[in-house]
């Protein structure tokens, strides 16, 4: 077993970091969040996939070690890099957090080691962005590996263990050295031939999502004016039972991965010359169904809702997890603020959300639902005067 240190605690980074120190691996888990950092320091999981008996049992024997101090990745074997790599404010890849991390390898890591990289982005980032730096900045000939993550928060099918991963070296050797590292705690762990390879088919799967949803939501208004119901063609056409996969629309595509990854593919794509009009198309698409989900809304109202209360139901990117990240519900709320409406929203697994406490959902008189946890009281969504459904499953209210 190993002494690995995992930079980035959040999502992928507790979960697998909280995976290889349970099968014996002694983990160090490092984020520059000190507020993070003291939450787990008390077995207090952030995420959906990890319990807080598991992190104390983790903590408590000594196999998990929570820091902001990141002199404590020093005497560590093996570095995972699990940190956010977000878009910038005009939607162009932010590597801030990833070079960041890099930094803090040359800093205080002064020994040989195989680091990996499990952020996603653009390919040949593990050999220029990564290696190329840390061998400029400390002379030191460190082992690389690229295994872009694989987590689906709130999946309860699809998990650390069962997930199949791929990874890559920048040597046949830290190739292999990665692979068995994986394996003590990933059922199935294949080796692509370069890292290059194994970025881009991040890129690729996420984009295929992406495309997906996007033909879905366009197809969600194209059958609007046919006047029939897109769930309904959905249903008819996933009897198929070969050369299909359903997708469904909604009111836009959040969370870390989807609508982030197929940005990178394209930036880089364009940089080299090759337009990606595909992917841009599908992020245009994808984006402006916000704007779509309220043109109905104010269609069925008169094109008037001014004064009216809102309640925006469901804010996180997905049913039933707390996860806000790229929600939808910001540019939906801003848009009712700008037709004059009394926008708010109910939640019952976030706790706050830009800066707000979730709203009780009686007394309003319009209600838009991006995500039904299961914790929504439907009985009471049944009172309101106007629902307009995003996600398919209320029969008994407007929607696509």
């Amino acid at each position: 077993m190993k002494r690995v240190g995992v930079i980035g605690q959040g999502y992928v980074g507790l979960a697998v970091a909280t995976a290889a120190a349970d099968v014996g691996h002694t983990v160090t888990g490092y984020d520059t969040n000190s507020d993070l950092i003291q939450r787990l320091g008390i077995g207090n999981s952030h995420i959906e996939d990890v319990d807080n008996d598991k992190l104390k049992k983790l903590i408590d024997t000594g196999k998990y070690f929570p820091t902001n101090n990141p002199s404590d990745l020093a005497s560590c074997e093996i570095i995972i890099i699990a940190v956010p790599t977000p878009l910038n404010s005009k939607r162009q890849p932010d590597l801030t957090y990833l070079e960041s991390a890099v930094d803090t390898l040359i800093e205080f890591v002064k020994n040989e080691i195989l680091i990996i990289s499990e952020s996603t982005s653009y390919p040949g980032t593990i050999r220029k962005v990564i290696a190329d730096k840390i061998l400029k900045g400390t002379g030191i000939s460190h082992r690389y590996a690229a295994a872009p993550e694989r987590i689906d928060p709130g999946n309860k099918k699809w998990f650390v263990k069962n997930t199949p991963r791929v990874v890559a070296g920048l040597t046949q050797e830290s190739g292999k050295e990665a692979q068995e590292f994986y394996l003590t705690f990933t059922d199935t762990v294949n080796l692509a031939p370069n890292p290059e390879v194994a970025e881009m088919a991040k890129l690729v799967e996420n984009s295929f999502r992406y495309i997906n949803i996007a033909f879905v939501n366009e197809l969600a208004q194209i059958a609007k004016e046919f006047e029939i119901s897109i769930n309904d063609v959905l249903d008819a056409a996933a009897t198929k039972p070969y050369g299909y996969m359903r997708f469904n629309p909604g009111a836009g595509v959040g969370g870390h991965c989807i609508p982030i990854d197929p940005i990178y593919l394209s930036t880089e794509s364009e940089k080299m010359g090759i337009k990606s009009t595909l992917i841009d198309r599908s992020d245009q698409i994808n984006l402006t169904m916000p704007s779509y989900v309220i043109s109905r809304v104010l269609k069925d109202n008169s094109q008037d809702i001014s004064g009216k209360k809102v309640l925006i139901v469901g804010v996180s990117y997905k049913p039933d997890i707390a996860d806000i990240r790229e929600t939808p519900a910001v540019e939906i709320l801003r848009l009712l603020q700008e037709y004059g409406a009394i926008g708010t929203w109910h939640d019952p697994l976030v706790p706050t959300f830009i800066g707000q406490m979730s709203s009780i959902i009686e007394n309003q008189d319009i209600a838009i639902v991006l995500n039904l946890h299961k914790e929504v009281d439907v009985t009471k969504l049944k009172k309101i005067n106007y629902v307009f459904d995003c996600t398919g499953k209320l029969n008994w209210a407007k929607g696509f």
